[in-house]
């Protein structure tokens, strides 16, 4: 049976069992939340127990941006939780989580946190792990499970981990599809027909960077593509070292995210792909059908724009256990 908790007195009063396993949303959520708690649910087991935050955080949302008309059903987000496999969904009000009012004190991102999303965004991520830091210590997991669509939240709850000594294993997991490749995202509602049909670009674009070998030929392609893209308001496209989210120059080798962000209409959308740069092998995924788990290889589990199954050169890593509302 799930249970619905919404105080912090609540939430302490559960009786722990097994492995302890949290996955943070802001609700509304859709299949993309759904594999990431049905991964918690794999690595709690039958004994241990899987927490569903569902908090729309004030904090990480600018003066122009969409709060207020972010999206809210409580309903369908306790139904989606305990199908998936929550056996708790946290569902706090704006009080509970900051009984004070606006906190006077709050997490740095430092500079990793003005870079990209956090230039467009000023105190964004600030506010993202000053909330994150405080749902880590009231539920008190094994394991946190995030996803890799949001690359730099990931990347920066993961250093504050590391840097703060959190007790907590952050486990990434794959972004989650539409079977014409748009990542899913709880904006996603906001578009219409036709800034939908624009919105494709983004993954199209990463996915024609990703079939290329050298960091410049990479940036060359999704540029291209974007570059070609009716409807679209680009915000940037950019390869980053996924330690710091710095520039991944043209002789960088291991990790890299590809990343894009552009506005289809009112609706700012995010998107990126993994890869890796070096002497390793350039294994082509089967990406022949639509995707309502994530794809377990890191590769890409999307059609390109041709209809072909993607084949992309740069590899795509393994996503292995180490974000976010």
């Amino acid at each position: 049976m799930t249970v619905l908790v919404r105080t912090a007195t609540g939430l302490a009063a559960l009786d722990r069992t097994g492995r302890r396993c949290v996955v943070m949303t802001m609700g509304a959520l859709h299949d993309g939340h759904a594999a990431l708690i049905r991964t918690a649910r794999e690595h709690a087991g039958a004994e241990g127990q899987v927490i569903v935050t569902v908090f729309v955080n004030p904090l990480q949302f600018g003066a122009n941006e969409d709060l207020d008309r972010y999206p809210r059903t409580p309903d369908a987000d306790f139904a989606l939780a305990r199908e998936a496999g929550a056996d708790v969904v946290f569902a706090p009000a704006v009080d509970e989580v900051y009984p004070g009012g606006d906190p006077q004190v709050r997490l740095s991102a430092g500079p990793m946190g003005e870079r990209l999303e956090g230039a467009t965004r000023p105190g964004h991520f600030d506010g993202m792990l000053t909330v994150v830091a405080k749902l880590l210590h009231l539920t008190a997991p094994d394991l946190a499970f995030f996803g890799q669509k949001d690359a730099q939240q990931l990347a920066l709850i993961r250093r504050m981990v590391l840097d703060l000594n959190f007790p907590v294993e952050v486990v990434a997991v794959p972004t989650v599809r539409e079977a014409d490749g748009l990542a899913r995202s709880s904006r996603n509602r906001y578009l219409s027909r036709e800034e939908r049909a624009a919105a494709l670009a983004l993954s199209r674009a990463l996915f024609a960077g990703a079939r290329e070998r050298t960091p410049a030929a990479v940036r060359e392609a999704a540029h291209r593509v974007l570059k070609e893209a009716p409807g679209l308001e680009l915000d940037y496209v950019a390869l980053v070292d996924p330690a710091d989210f710095t520039d991944a120059g043209d002789g960088h080798r291991g990790d890299a995210v590809l990343a894009v962000a552009a506005r289809a209409g009112a609706t700012r959308l995010i998107d990126n792909l993994p890869l890796t740069f070096g002497d390793v092998p350039h294994d082509t995924p089967d990406a022949t059908g639509p995707t309502g788990a994530p794809d377990t290889t890191g590769a890409p589990d999307t059609p390109d724009a041709t209809g072909a199954p993607a084949a992309p050169a740069a590899q795509h890593p393994q996503h292995t256990p180490g974000a976010a509302p």
